[in-house]
């Protein structure tokens, strides 16, 4: 089926909010399955990741910048099987694999649900060696830690310091950067410092004293710094760098008056195959914490604002 006559559409399951609110205001309800634009798919949703934006966005905390319309559904990562392709979107065919993360002009017709349409840019085709669970922890995380560590590029031989390295996005990062050749030195509680030797890093602390117990590590300091945390990160790193202008932050804006960059994720097709690509050759891998069924997604997002996961959190539709 290349296109749906909109006569047969029905209602989908789904999480959603009439308001701003909390997750006490995520409610389960059925809504008008998406339209599918001409160089969009329609994806039948097999998992869906959680991310902190997720319940940011919902607060009213990201109004600023994104425009949210309600019933909004929450939700930017999806892995899931092209159920119907529009009629200039030659790149997907029905029945195919795909996960992505589908960030729109605006928000409302997110991935907590059975169905989501998405753009072709904003996805590829599933990693294989990885199940639906593990693939919809991918494209958010991985994306923001990919093009972190395009920007300011570590390679063989230099050495890059990521804080809250056994986070969703912080395990990629350590993932990616060896994957390149970087030494990589990352900040977590003890109890993931093991979980950090087992993706390549080297475990520290954090907290008062970072800054000697990285010099400990590298005493000339680090060619690179990755701070997905905030809280302070930016400012401990910048006598451990040896050039500011390499210090990527997507937490904390002040990063950009030391010369550094303050980093929002952008879907990219490209660059979500660049992830599948190192899945498939076994230098990425994703860890789960939990999932929850769809009608779970306010205890989902409870366990996500406690801040102490290890890797990801996600939703199985």
């Amino acid at each position: 089926m290349s296109w749906r006559d909109t006569s047969l559409l029905l209602n989908m399951r789904a999480i959603a909010l009439n308001n701003y609110g909390t997750a006490d205001e995520l409610t389960e309800t059925e809504l008008p399955d998406p339209k599918v634009s001409p160089d969009e798919v329609l994806i039948r949703v097999r998992a869906a990741g959680i991310n902190p934006v997720d319940w940011k966005l919902a607060s009213g905390g990201l109004d600023a910048v994104v425009e949210a319309r309600f019933p909004l559904i929450p939700g930017w990562d999806v892995a899931g099987v092209v159920e119907a392709t529009g009629f200039d979107a030659p790149e997907y065919q029905v029945g195919d694999e795909v996960y992505g993360y589908i960030r729109k002009d605006w928000a409302q017709n997110g991935t907590y649900a059975e169905l989501v349409s998405a753009n072709v840019r904003m996805i590829a085709h599933k990693p294989r060696v990885l199940d639906w669970n593990e693939a919809a922890g991918v494209p958010l995380a991985g994306l923001t830690a990919l093009q972190s560590i395009d920007r300011v590029a570590p390679v063989s031989g230099e050495t890059a310091l990521v804080h809250a390295a056994a986070g969703g996005v912080g395990s990629f990062a350590v993932q990616i950067a060896r994957a390149r050749g970087a030494r990589v030195i990352g900040t977590a509680s003890e109890r993931n410092h093991d979980y950090l030797r087992s993706l390549g890093a080297e475990p520290v602390t954090y907290g008062e004293g970072l800054a000697d117990r990285v010099r400990a590590l590298a005493p000339e300091g680090v060619d690179a710094v990755f701070d997905f945390v905030g809280e302070g990160a930016v400012e401990a790193s910048l006598p451990l760098v040896k050039k500011t202008r390499r210090i990527v932050s997507v937490a904390d804006p002040s990063v950009a008056d030391h010369g550094g960059h303050h980093l929002w994720v952008r879907p990219d097709h490209g660059d979500l195959a660049e992830l599948a690509r190192l899945a498939d050759e076994g230098k990425l891998s994703v860890h789960v914490e939990r999932s929850f069924p769809l009608a779970g997604a306010a205890d989902a997002w409870r366990l996500n604002q406690e801040g102490r996961t290890r890797g990801k959190i996600v939703l199985t539709v």
